[in-house]
């Protein structure tokens, strides 16, 4: 299972640590996913979404709601 977020897509990005002295070595940065259930086409699904677009996707419910 990879670290992609199943609404947006958005997956890790890469850059490099700088020590004091400036010395570059590779590191990551990993996607805030959530597990979630999420009504997809009238049913549940379990979908790794990340806290992000879970957030957005809670402000158009409010909206709906409204």
């Amino acid at each position: 299972m990879s670290r992609v977020c199943a609404v947006t897509g958005k997956k890790a990005l890469s850059g490099n640590r700088r020590s004091h002295s400036v010395h570059a070595t590779r590191r990551k940065w990993n996607v805030n996913l959530q597990k979630v259930k999420v009504m997809v086409d009238g049913k549940p699904q379990r979908l790794r979404i990340s806290a992000r677009a879970l957030k957005s996707l809670k402000a158009k419910q409010e909206v709906r709601e409204a």
